[in-house]
């Protein structure tokens, strides 16, 4: 039965940021804690929101430092659509635009 389900209802793995929540509610750690892995305060901030993606080197420490499995830190986490600068063309010029 149980090899039925696992064929039948895979469990995908959690992508990287659902992973390491899971971790911080587990070892009791706050968003501040994770600083010496990520960086700064406000890049701990966007990554937790989904703003900003994992990079190689952050995932590194984390895989290290809070042994977060390597398969799950580098899987993509779903990015938050955020703002981001797009250029438009108007009158023959290009401009930069924020957008939403």
């Amino acid at each position: 039965m149980e090899t039925y389900e696992e064929k039948a209802y895979p469990i995908d793995p959690p992508d990287a940021i659902a992973a390491l929540r899971f971790r911080m509610e587990q070892d009791g750690l706050k968003p501040k804690d994770l600083i010496p892995y990520i960086g700064s305060k406000s890049k701990v901030s966007e990554v937790l929101s989904g703003r900003r993606p994992l990079s190689l080197t952050m995932i590194r420490k984390l895989v290290s430092g809070l042994h977060l499995p390597a398969e799950v830190a580098l899987r993509k986490s779903k990015m938050r659509p955020g703002r981001h600068t797009v250029k438009a063309r108007t009158s023959g010029r290009w401009q930069a635009t924020a957008t939403r």
